[in-house]
């Protein structure tokens, strides 16, 4: 690691950062709406961005700062392990087809903003809708976290902030400053902010990873010394080589299929979707979000080219930072942290407008303020989009890394526990609300304490998030093994419900609205008696 702030770099890193920031406040004029105070502009950009726009705000979205950072991360520590993230982004958009459409649909039929919106809508039960707000709020605060944590990680290998004995104001002031910056353009311009940004954002990473593919490997010698030297040290450490060992592939693909299931029942990821103008925006969409996962599988080679390179970190988070400072020019090393802090502000954005939107609507406004108006919405959501934030931070300033990288894991097993509610509702009505609801709470319990039992060589509790599966007896991932748990109470007491007649709910849906686009007779968005004076 160099000695003192690399000037170079923090210059060109802070170019970049103020160019962003001028887009984001200028974002609030872009497409500017004739109602400003409702959620559907300020939350869902008006629902009006197309396929472009749509494909870099998904993939600012889903392609973060932390996956930037981690995922070469972790295969610079534990080998092709780390790799999970390719196979899961591909098994994600053949599946994401056949149900985005419909949500996009329905949603748009009956103006819904949040997944908790759709399901209370589908079922009749605010119970079973406030499930599922809490656990999207609950599974996307360390999400932020940890796009702070990639930012922080930047900042430390550019030597900002001083040593471990600075005072922690001074030290901390660094991210201070970007978290305010991001909170401001985030309350001024909702969601258009990290539209426009993403495009800044993923210019910046396709540039970083197509110079580091082809720079890199030249200066250590080809790609036959970086596999051999990785090799070598995975066999020394025992790893099983570059190829995961036998007893780890449950882990690895049961991983995988979870994550695959998990990652668009965040609230960012529908967020994102339901800002599309139309159902074929999201269809196409599916169709070309792999580019990214080409994108991901170059960024994973990383962490064979850190362990080639002789890159040597206490905290494996900041292998791939230091990495782009010891092997590229101090300019370009700029450019390379500038894409990954531009690319923790773009998610950080979206994932606290998608808490805050599932706050207002389906917390203050069902349980709080039944007649709140789309302004007093519109007000309690950029409020509550501040607080998240603010909380993100509290949590990155006062807590170990790690405890925010294993929450980040728990939230993935919790919301997992909502795809019942959300998938199945979108195609049968035949699940009961509260078998539903039931199936939920056996997931997130199960998965909670198999994973508050899961120990690590740093910590006593929630340590990872694979354990053995009951029945079988090989290690696989936690929130797989409880979504099973969840459907088969839901299946049995949906069963066992119907035959005791209990009352279903109302569905305020029909099927048309289910593959209704915009333009359609009838289709534009309207006013459903559960909802009545909210905006839409």
């Amino acid at each position: 690691m160099k000695d003192g702030v690399n000037g170079v770099a923090l210059g060109v890193f802070v170019f970049f950062f103020l160019a962003v920031t001028v887009l984001g406040f200028l974002a609030s004029r872009w497409r500017k709406a004739e109602n400003e105070h409702s959620l559907d502009e300020w939350g869902l950009g008006g629902r009006s961005f197309g396929t472009w726009i749509t494909w870099f705000l998904l993939g600012g979205d889903l392609y973060t700062a932390y996956t930037f950072v981690a995922v070469p991360a972790a295969i610079y520590a534990a080998g092709a392990s780390g790799f999970f993230a390719v196979p899961y982004t591909i098994l994600v958009y053949p599946l994401i087809f056949t149900f985005l459409p419909r949500l996009w649909s329905v949603s748009h039929r009956h103006g819904y903003v949040t997944t908790s919106d759709f399901v209370r809508g589908r079922f009749g039960s605010k119970g079973l809708s406030l499930a599922v707000a809490v656990t999207g709020i609950l599974a996307t605060m360390p999400y932020i976290a940890l796009q702070l944590v990639g930012i922080q990680a930047v900042l430390d290998v550019m030597g900002v902030g001083g040593g471990e004995d600075t005072n922690w104001f001074v030290k901390d002031l660094p991210l201070l400053i970007a978290f305010g910056v991001l909170a401001a353009y985030t309350y001024s311009s909702g969601l258009r902010a990290p539209a426009m940004i993403a495009f800044v954002k993923d210019t910046l990473i396709y540039l970083v990873i197509a110079v580091a593919i082809i720079y890199i490997p030249i200066k250590l010698g080809g790609f036959d010394e970086i596999f051999a030297k990785a090799g070598e040290k995975y066999t020394a450490a025992g790893a099983g080589g570059i190829v995961p060992a036998p007893a780890g592939q449950w882990t690895y693909a049961t991983l995988a299929l979870g994550s695959a299931l998990a990652l668009f029942m965040y609230p960012h990821s529908i967020t994102a979707t339901l800002s599309s103008k139309s159902r074929d925006v999201i269809r196409r969409n599916t169709t070309i979000l792999p580019l990214y996962s080409l994108m991901l599988g170059l960024l994973a080679l990383l962490g064979f080219m850190a362990i080639a390179a002789g890159v040597k970190v206490t905290n494996g988070q900041l292998a791939i930072p230091q990495l782009f400072e010891d092997m590229f020019p101090d300019w370009f090393a700029g450019v390379a942290f500038a894409a990954i802090g531009i690319g923790a502000l773009v998610p950080a954005a979206i994932m606290s407008i998608a808490a805050a939107n599932l706050f207002t609507r389906n917390i203050y406004k069902d349980f709080i303020k039944p007649d709140a108006t789309p302004e007093q919405e519109t007000k309690v959501s950029k409020l509550v989009s501040l607080l998240v934030k603010v909380g993100a931070l509290v949590f990155v300033l006062t807590m170990d890394k790690t405890v925010a990288i294993n929450f980040q894991l728990l939230g993935g097993i919790w919301i997992l526990q909502t795809f019942p509610a959300l998938v199945g509702g979108l195609f049968t009505r035949w699940f009961h609300r509260w078998a539903l609801l039931a199936g939920w709470a056996v997931g997130m319990l199960y998965g909670t304490l198999a994973a508050y039992g899961v120990a690590s060589p740093t910590q006593k509790h929630f340590g990872g998030s694979a354990k053995e599966i009951p029945g079988i007896g090989e290690i696989g991932y936690i929130g797989l093994t409880a979504f099973v748990l969840n459907v088969v109470v839901t299946v049995i007491l949906t069963f066992a419900l119907k035959a005791l007649k209990a009352p279903d709910g109302i569905d305020e849906t029909s099927p048309a609205d289910y593959t209704a686009d915009a333009g359609d007779p009838g289709v534009e968005v309207e006013l459903p008696p559960a909802t009545a004076g909210s905006t839409h």
